[in-house]
């Protein structure tokens, strides 16, 4: 009976019959295709892409993770600084590249990852290109002064220098980067005039404001770590609810007269999407144990970020809860990203 049913012409079977079956070869094809290609990765050197110049906390970042990975991988993992268009460069990199595990990228999470769909119509990646690996660090992002060029030594003295003397610039690490949006927010709600100078990454910004070419800037904590014993650069305030466990000395903006100033700064880890699943459970099982080193996780909390691994699946939610936030901020304060 079970035989006649699959070609009795009423029920229309002998019509999907050859399409169901196609169907069920495709998927079982792409089963075997990944597991096979899981088995041999990697069978050749990794590149990984880093969005901002040498310098910064995600270039720091990533070089102290990547002997690991090469090692744990047994194979290369070559890194590479494609600065430029608020990460646009990089990602469209990654997002080209076969999905097949060997192009890797850092990435910010509310920028390259979140916003820049946002505010580029044009953007040359989709977010939906790319998958998610893991976050790799958190970081709250901070207000970075010239004690030269602004004399003061607390957040409430800056706010205070600021309304007596307006129209002072800000770097930051790219137009609609996390640290502009941090800036932008600051303004707002400081009530104080100020406008946005972007670079190409929080490096080149830190470096212009210990060398006096600009006052100040919005960066995450962690590309301050080499300033951290300068007599020209001062850190005012963390933009978190506690202080950072890195850097226990720096007041909360709340602490200073500023509450409700909070953001925090973060990246991971994402490769093309349609990389073969196992290969990307490889590499994520592979980071985590990475970053909770004990060595690594010392290092990286030195340079005034702190590990904070995921799955996949979290980071994807994370990415759209921080997403969601900066929306909601950019309407509620009726801030213009020009």
């Amino acid at each position: 009976m079970q035989n006649v049913a699959f070609h009795r012409t009423e029920h229309g079977f002998e019509h999907w019959r050859p399409a169901m079956r196609q169907l069920i070869l495709s998927i079982l094809f792409a089963a075997f295709a990944g597991a096979a290609s899981a088995q041999s990765y990697p069978s050749h050197p990794l590149r990984m892409l880093i969005h901002f110049p040498p310098g910064g906390a995600t270039d720091i970042v990533g070089r102290i993770v990547s002997p690991p990975l090469a090692e744990r991988l047994g194979q290369p993992v070559l890194v590479e600084n494609r600065p430029g268009a608020n990460g646009a460069i990089a990602a469209e990199i990654a997002a080209k590249a076969p999905p097949d595990g060997y192009t890797l990228l850092i990435a910010g999470t509310t920028s390259v990852l979140g916003l820049n769909e946002v505010f580029y119509p044009n953007l040359p990646y989709r977010v939906s290109d790319l998958a998610s690996i893991t976050r790799l660090v958190t970081s709250p992002f901070i207000v970075a002064v010239n004690t030269s060029m602004l004399p003061v030594s607390s957040l409430t003295e800056l706010i205070a220098a600021l309304k007596q003397k307006p129209h002072q610039p800000f770097g930051d690490g790219g137009t609609g980067s996390g640290m502009h949006l941090a800036g932008e927010y600051f303004r707002s709600l400081a009530g104080v005039d100020i406008y946005h100078v972007p670079y190409k990454g929080n490096g080149p910004a830190m470096v212009d404001v210990s060398g006096g070419q600009i006052p100040m800037a919005f960066v995450d904590l962690g590309s301050t770590s080499a300033y951290k014993k300068s007599t020209t650069v001062k850190v005012l305030a963390v933009a978190a609810k506690e202080r950072a466990a890195m850097a226990p000395d720096i007041p909360t903006a709340a602490e200073s007269g500023l509450p409700g100033w909070e953001a925090l700064g973060s990246f991971g880890l994402v490769t093309r999407a349609g990389t073969p699943r196992p290969i990307i459970m490889r590499l994520n099982k592979e980071m985590t144990e990475i970053l909770n080193t004990p060595d690594i996780r010392t290092r990286i909390l030195a340079t005034n970020n702190e590990p904070a691994p995921t799955t996949p699946e979290e980071y994807d939610a994370f990415i759209k809860s921080e997403v969601a936030k900066w929306v909601k901020v950019l309407k509620e304060s009726n801030i213009k990203i020009e």
